[in-house]
């Protein structure tokens, strides 16, 4: 009898501690909305006041090439300007853009997420301030906070990971403006891609605020390919697609468009364009989907790493908050 009863203690001990370990495995941690919101405004500052650094080394590496006077003076005057935001703590461009925002959540809970960008983002045009830029499309109301229908954008994938990660892409217009789609046709092949970035690039000029970057999406379907360009636009100057094809179509694009001479400004020069990456998509067999979205010299970005016990990490500027 005696026996029987310690197996069963014995047994129920080992439930109580299954049961603990389950909840802790399966637990799900929860990030707080006032969080997301202050790593929100933290990270518009820093992709307002600071650009990540490939961007601006690969703007000093254009100084540094540049051999005619005008371009060279135009750097430098872009130059002097990023290290007059970074002292000052004030917005590099009075374009500052509308907000798209990515984000990937991990095996994590978050608190009112949209809600807390939203709020972060009206907050950061109040207090660093933004220029508030976004309005009724129609109507041309402006209600003063960049905060309306669908603006902020946001972006949400799922990963697998014990954090939240969140990056901010404001986007000016001068750029934006600049976007274009072509829905190609499979006769129309690698000739009719290259052609329509060479037109696009040439039509715009100086119009984009050069040297920028520009991202291109090519398959998928006409909204595909827009979004595979704007998030080619994330990826650090210097990179290359995975796929060796598409890199040599990169590299290729880069020199070809460069050769251009538009330059700095469109005023002439060596460099047109700091980089250029393309995404792609499998696309119809009946078509061929090319997007161009065209980013300035400011490209700003800024990404964040958000994790249950309230640590911060900024992944684009290496800071780390609570740590």
């Amino acid at each position: 009898m005696s026996n029987t009863t310690s197996r069963f203690t014995w047994c129920a001990s080992c439930v109580e501690t299954f049961i603990e370990v389950s909840k802790k495995i399966f637990e799900v941690s929860l990030i707080s909305k006032a969080l997301v919101k202050s790593t929100v405004k933290e990270l518009l500052k820093l992709a307002s006041v600071e650009l990540p650094s490939d961007v601006k080394k690969a703007l000093m590496d254009a100084y540094e090439r540049e051999v005619e006077a005008v371009p060279k003076m135009q750097l430098k005057a872009i130059l002097d300007n990023i290290g007059l935001a970074e002292k000052t703590g004030i917005p590099m461009c009075q374009d500052t853009g509308i907000h798209i925002v990515y984000v990937k959540l991990g095996d994590v809970e978050v608190e009112g997420l949209e809600d807390a960008i939203k709020e972060g983002v009206a907050e950061a045009t109040a207090t660093i301030p933004l220029r508030p830029n976004a309005v009724h499309p129609i109507s041309r109301k402006n209600p003063g906070t960049n905060v309306g229908l669908n603006m902020p954008y946001i972006h949400v994938e799922r990963i697998y990971g014990s954090f939240l990660e969140i990056t901010v892409l404001p986007k000016g217009f001068g750029a934006e403006n600049m976007s274009a789609l072509a829905m190609l046709t499979p006769a129309d092949g690698l000739k009719g891609v290259k052609e329509f970035i060479l037109q696009t690039v040439v039509k715009a000029g100086g119009k984009p605020c050069p040297p920028g970057i520009l991202g291109i999406g090519i398959g998928g379907t006409a909204d595909v390919a827009m979004k595979l360009a704007k998030e080619a636009l994330l990826r650090p100057l210097g990179s290359r697609n995975p796929d060796p094809e598409v890199a040599r179509l990169e590299e290729e694009l880069l020199e070809a468009l460069n050769s251009l001479g538009i330059g700095p400004m469109g005023l002439g020069g060596k460099t047109t364009l700091l980089g250029v990456n393309i995404e792609v998509a499998y696309t119809h067999t009946a078509g061929l989907p090319v997007a161009v979205n065209y980013q300035c010299w400011a490209a700003r970005r800024a990404s964040a790493k958000i994790y249950p016990d309230g640590r911060v990490e900024y992944t684009s500027h290496k800071k780390i908050e609570g740590s």
